[in-house]
């Protein structure tokens, strides 16, 4: 059960770091177009900041579950369980690393030993 917590929590913040690296893309692409002199380049770089902050926002958005769900099963809240379930299920489209996290998600979480686990943790 730790293993897939912190397994969510590093996915989670490496997504998180991806959408940095978007934003720092997208702004540099802009800066250098920006840059170039062209008189028609006032009009691509405001299409190019909307584009890198939503694809940043979206990557978050997608990224802060897993953290959130990641942390909640280090603590044994019964609502993790349910909320990875789901990110479990969602994961097993990403292939080959969310996939494999996904199957093991399902497997663990899905099991008896689990569920009571989360129940007699639940009724503290």
């Amino acid at each position: 059960m730790k293993a897939l917590g912190i397994l969510h929590i590093v996915l989670g913040f490496l997504g998180a770091l991806a959408a940095l690296i978007v934003l720092l893309v997208f702004g540099g692409i802009a800066g250098i177009v920006g840059a170039s002199g062209d008189p028609e380049a006032h009009v691509a770089v405001p299409i190019l900041g909307v584009i890198g902050g939503g694809i940043t926002v979206l990557i978050l958005i997608l990224s802060l579950p897993g953290i959130v769900a990641g942390f909640g099963l280090l603590s044994f809240r019964p609502w993790a369980r349910i909320l990875t379930i789901v990110l479990s299920a969602l994961n097993l489209l990403n292939v080959p690393i969310g996939t494999a996290l996904g199957i093991y998600g399902l497997w663990v979480l899905l099991s008896a030993q689990t569920e009571q686990l989360f129940a007699a943790r639940g009724a503290r």
